[in-house]
């Protein structure tokens, strides 16, 4: 009985951070080792984060201060957006496989703006 419960527990938190985590996990598995995954960290400096990966796709103002810069990630002829996201300061304060308007999109959608 032990088990089951368990094994049921397991399931369920397994699936309430899926979806509160809307990416898909096969692009971490997928990408892991590519540099602005594998090396990118919270409160690292957009110049640490730009000698990594080098110059964005895209980088768009935040409406409350901050910057996000999009990456487009190559592997096998895929290809998958990923974002990295700076607080006013500008370190990092998140990242992703999403682009900037995708997560800004989510965030305000969670937030019911």
């Amino acid at each position: 009985m032990f088990k089951q419960t368990l094994a049921v527990l397991l399931a369920g938190a397994t699936l309430a951070a899926c979806s509160s985590h809307p990416e898909n996990p096969v692009d971490h598995v997928t990408y892991r080792n590519e540099p602005l995954v594998r090396e990118v960290q919270n409160g690292m400096t957009m110049q640490k984060v730009i000698a990594i990966g080098g110059s964005p796709s895209n980088a768009i103002d935040l409406p409350h201060g901050g910057t996000c810069n999009d990456y487009i990630l190559n592997r096998d002829g895929h290809q998958q957006p990923y974002y990295v996201r700076f607080d006013a300061t500008g370190h990092v304060d998140a990242k992703g496989f999403k682009t900037c308007k995708q997560r800004e999109e989510d965030s305000q959608a969670a937030h019911g703006a």
